[in-house]
């Protein structure tokens, strides 16, 4: 029976690139993902885009594209990526300056466009918004994009056009996976049980570290073998939509049944109605199971026929925050940190600063649990001798936002006594409002550089 090996080369935007590189040399690939996009980065994209047109790709994809390149070299591994975000022109342009300047030749990079409908959004304005449950008109700030989730077509489109690197923007994380598996196969897009199963395959590699034990160690609760070699995973398919995930056996981390059922889990709301852009799938009847030293087979899932939408990311500039940090040590440190707190709320006062929401953190006191919980751990623990307070406001204007952090800067000299490490920064919040559109309204391109 015919098998896939797809490796994870990255879970997040920043992730590391050396077990991606492992992966590709050892690891006995026919794909390897990478995968980089949460719903807020191709926002923040989208700015960079807006001030440089040539820009708008992962921050790290020429650093990274500088390894994978060396390493396709002496081991072609077809590479799937979302690196190119809001803008996977520039990125497949760039990958290419990148292998020529190397003096890679014959190789072949296709980058997919599509999920892109910022230029049409006045026409979605009276489209619901998931989280507030109000029109998307209703939001005040500046709207910066707007981003569908689309699914395996441009992947499956590229490979068919013999793309080597395929570069897409803001294309769901399991489908990253799920593209090469249709490809390979030639499963139909209405064979949702195949489908359902390729996309639990995706959803176990899209965190690339979390499967491997990374999220999953706690030590002395949950003991992960040379956690600072964590390798990142592989996922064996077979036709029938089989999956075994695994890693190289000389990297850290470990894949048991606890690591797997834990990603399984992980972001999933209802485990019978898993939506993608591709497929429904249902987690609700799998089956996982230990085969061997960090090998575990996944079995038991289904799927149906997708809803018919796209969920859409409209990234807006939400506010600003603003924020300053300052320790005391010694005994007395959080009476005078608690002082501090007083002292800011009347300096706010008297300013008449415009502030939405302000938050007040003793860091090593309450910054996790809030004030109730916290105090009952303190009653078994005593007081700290050192506190950090940590102040940040929401506002809608830079100057206000400003003047937090110059607030907790001139405790250095207004008191109270002991303070020390101050830092102040501002933020520019750009935060997601989520619609959806049918997906006969995007269309799906693919190009080769």
């Amino acid at each position: 029976m015919k098998k896939v090996r797809v490796g994870s080369g990255a879970g997040y935007a920043g992730d590391r690139i050396e077990p991606a590189i492992d992966l590709m040399q050892y690891g006995k690939l026919d794909y390897i993902i990478f995968e980089c996009l949460a719903e807020r980065t191709i926002s923040i994209a989208q700015k960079k885009k807006q001030e440089n047109p040539k820009l708008g790709y992962n921050d790290l994809q020429e650093y990274r594209f500088d390894r994978i390149l060396e390493a396709w070299r002496e081991n072609p591994v077809r590479v799937i990526t979302n690196m190119g975000a809001a803008n996977p022109k520039s990125a497949a342009e760039k990958c290419r300056e990148m292998a020529a300047k190397k003096g890679i030749i014959g190789l072949n990079i296709a980058y997919v466009t599509g999920d892109d409908v910022t230029d049409r959004l006045e026409e979605y304005r009276d489209c619901v918004a998931i989280e507030t449950g109000r029109p998307l008109s209703e939001i005040h700030g500046e709207i910066l994009s707007a981003n569908g989730y689309i699914g395996v077509d441009g992947i499956v489109k590229a490979l068919n056009a013999g793309a080597d690197i395929v570069i897409t923007g803001r294309v769901a994380d399991p489908s990253l996976t799920l593209g090469p598996l249709v490809y390979e196969f030639g499963w139909s897009m209405d064979d949702y049980t195949h489908l359902g199963r390729g996309t639990l395959a995706g959803h176990l590699l899209e965190c690339a570290g979390q499967v491997t034990g990374g999220y999953y160690a706690d030590p002395g609760c949950k003991d992960v073998p040379r956690l600072w070699d964590l390798g990142f995973p592989i996922a064996e398919v077979d036709e029938d939509g089989i999956c075994v995930i695994s890693k190289l056996e000389t990297a850290g981390g470990m894949v048991t049944e606890d690591t797997v059922k834990e990603q399984i889990i992980y972001e999933i709301q209802d485990p019978e109605n898993y939506y993608t852009p591709d497929v429904i799938a249902d987690f609700s009847k799998v089956c996982v199971e230990q085969i061997g030293k960090d090998q575990v087979r996944i079995t038991g899932i289904d799927g149906k026929a997708p809803n018919g939408y796209y969920k859409t990311s409209v990234g807006y500039h939400d506010c600003y925050i603003g924020e300053g940090q300052i320790s005391y040590g010694g005994s007395n440190a959080l009476k005078r940190a608690q002082l501090v707190r007083k002292v800011l709320e009347h300096r706010f006062a008297m300013k008449e600063m415009e502030l939405e929401e302000v938050r007040f953190d003793y860091i090593g006191m309450n910054s996790l649990y809030r004030d109730e919980i916290s105090r009952e751990i303190a009653d078994f623990s005593g007081y700290p001798v050192e506190v950090r307070l940590r102040v940040a406001a929401r506002t809608q204007d830079w100057e206000t936002a400003e003047l937090i952090g110059n607030e907790v800067e001139a405790l250095y000299t207004n008191g109270p006594c002991g303070g020390g490490g101050a830092e102040k920064r501002i933020r520019d919040i750009v935060s997601i409002a989520s619609i959806l559109i049918p997906v006969e309204q995007f269309e799906i391109r693919v190009a080769l550089v």
